[in-house]
Formats: C-alpha cells, structure tokens, sequence
C-alpha cells in the first residue's frame, strides 16, 4: 500500500544503528517487543544495552524517546556516546545502561504521545488512587478536539484560544493545558487512566537493571522547551530526593532544580504544575537506591510554535490519514519543531549532552553511599 509517511529519519534506522554500535561496544543487549508496528509494518520495541558489568554498583542510565519524536535527538546522542565508549574503559564497579525509545510507537510514527494518546510524563502515577483533577482544562478541551485543520470551526477553536491567551497571558494557558488531564482522551496532553505499556515496560527495566545498584545517576533526554540550541540539566521531581544534593556538587551552577506542583510557574518552558512525571516514578520506584534523575531538555523553537504543531498531528490522528500527502507536510513540521534539521542545532546538543555524560561517568565512582 502507498504511503507519504517519512521515510527520514526513522525508528527502524536508529534501531539497527544502536544495536549494532552496542554489539560492537561489546554491550549486554536486551529486547522488550511492543504489541503494534510502526507505519511501514516494521517491529516495535524497547531496546536495553548495558556496558560494562551488569552487576555493577553504581550506573549512569540514559533513556531516550518518552516522548516519541523527541526520541530522535536521543537515540543520535546514545549511538554516538556507545560509538565513543566501545574505545574505552569504564571506571571500576560502573556500568552504563541505554534505554532506547521507551515510547517506540510514538517515536516511529513521529508522534509526542503514545498509542493512547497518553502523555508518558503525565502517566506515572498511583492510578489505585484519586487522579489530579484539572478541572481548568475542560473549558479549553473543544480548541483541542476541533475537526478541521483548516476551516470556520478551526478558526473558532483558534478564536477561543487568542481570548484565552489575551485574557490570562500564554503562560497561565498553557499551565492549564501541559498541567495534564485525565478525562478527555481525545485532549492534550491525557495522562491516561492506567499504566501504559511504556510505563510498565519501564518499571519491568530498572527493576531487572537498576534495582541492584547503590548509586545511580538517570538522564531523561528531551527536546522542544527552552531557548533554541540551548540544552537544559535540569532534576525534577514533587519533592526533594535524598541524593539532590550530590547532583548539585556534580553540576554546580549548570543544573536547575524544579518541584513541581498546582501553583508553580517555571521559565524553563517545562510543564510544572504536571504530576506523573519519569523522574518521580524512578524515585518512587527504587528508594534503595541513592538515585539522582535528571532531564536534558534542549530547547528548539517558541512555544506558540510548537503548540500550533502539536495542535495540527493531534488533529491528524483524531480526524485525518497520516499516510497521506495532508499528513506528510503535517509530521514533516513536527519533526522540526522537536528534531531541527540544523546541523549547528544537532552538533550543539551533542556536545552538551557528552559534556553532561562525561562529568557524571567522572563523579559516579567518587559519590559516597
């Protein structure tokens, strides 16, 4: 059957590249397969590399593609530093583990969310207990849950949105909007109303490779908020964590520390008043562990931007054929706004991304437990 998905980059690409820089790193493989196919019929899946001694004490995690898209940015970085480190000796008692695309559906239809629509940093949460209710975001929820691209109910939806943001300013909007919600799922960003399956394929991973580890260092690689060509260490999480305050010795000035919770504004562009994101989970999920999760968010471009965007590949998936001509130039716009074709921009987040890498590969051996 014809198709105008893309064809570049794609999931399957940057899979076999980390599997086969893993291989030759000489890196213990893992493979955990997802139920559905990508849009050329390809096998989905999460995939695990660790280098070094699976057994190690203290580990340096990077996991790349929670949300989709932004995958791509991180996947490069993970087959580069695998490339770099195949050369190389770990420190004694160190192991690297490379999760890659733990989102592989959203990543290979070159989507931010996943197969449910479900936000993954806003589905990691104690769904035995009583959801976060953003009642705010039901007023807004018919701008999201327009049928047409182009037309007089899309000029509506746009209408309503410019009296929001005149009314409130785009930063009150839009902390309604990226807040998270759990009752629309045909809305943005729907948190969901049970674990995912990138969820539980997550906790199945750090429990059969991180769960034996005294000290453990996690990179959440993420790409759309911020200043364009500008990555962001940052830790976030709802409450202090015991290790926070090694991660501070580590970065010093470089890292910025968010709680998130209702009320709280951040000018990172990152979402703070959303609850259920990775890092908390992790921290939740191995309090044995003297964990410190960390996210590097590179910037791209203005926040309208992006959002009219996500808006559009929303709507391609609720009303219109992402296989087609319509759905092409619609994924195409999307894939800009969180994977630049900008060489300067790649080669730039690259470079932090190492020097981050690098500073934590010096410091595991040396934090006390």
């Amino acid at each position: 059957m014809h198709t105008e998905f893309p064809t570049q980059p794609s999931y399957r690409s940057q899979r076999e590249q980390f599997l086969a820089v893993a291989t030759a790193a000489g890196a213990t493989l893992s493979e955990y397969p997802h139920p559905l196919k990508g849009p050329f019929g390809e096998d989905l899946s999460t995939d695990v590399a660790v280098l070094g001694d699976p057994a190690a004490k203290r580990l340096l995690i990077a996991l790349s593609g929670t949300h989709g898209v932004e995958g791509y940015y991180g996947s490069g970085c993970q087959i580069k530093w695998l490339q770099e480190m195949g050369k190389r000796s770990l420190p004694a008692d160190v192991a690297v583990v490379m999760i890659h695309s733990i989102n592989p559906w959203g990543m290979a239809w070159l989507r931010r969310v996943n197969e449910d629509n479900i936000d993954l940093n806003r589905n990691h949460l104690n769904f035995d207990g009583p959801l976060p209710d953003n009642q705010a975001y039901d007023a807004l929820h018919e701008i999201y849950a327009c049928s047409q691209l182009q037309g007089p109910e899309r000029d509506r939806a746009d209408a309503l949105l410019d009296e929001q943001v005149r009314q409130h300013g785009w930063p009150a909007v839009m902390s309604i909007v990226e807040g998270g919600q759990h009752r629309h799922p045909d809305g943005l960003f729907y948190g969901g109303l049970a674990p995912s399956w990138s969820n539980r394929t997550l906790h199945q991973i750090i429990q059969k490779h991180v769960s034996h580890a005294d000290v453990a260092l996690c990179f959440d690689l993420h790409t759309g908020a911020g200043e364009y060509g500008h990555p962001m260490l940052l830790t976030i999480t709802q409450t202090a964590y015991p290790a926070r305050a090694d991660a501070q010795a580590i970065y010093g000035p470089w890292l910025y520390t968010l709680q998130t919770g209702a009320q709280t504004l951040s000018e990172t562009g990152v979402a703070a008043t959303a609850t259920g994101y990775t890092s908390q989970a992790l921290i939740d999920a191995l309090p044995q562990v003297r964990l410190m999760p960390f996210v590097i968010e590179c910037g791209t471009y203005p926040g309208a931007d992006v959002h009219r965007h996500l808006r559009d590949d929303h709507w391609l998936h609720l009303h219109g054929n992402p296989s087609d001509a319509v759905g092409r130039d619609i994924k195409l716009n999307l894939l800009e706004q969180f994977y630049p074709a900008d060489s300067d921009w790649q080669a730039m987040v690259w470079l932090r991304t190492w020097q981050i890498w690098e500073r934590a590969l010096s410091a595991l051996p040396t934090i006390r437990t």
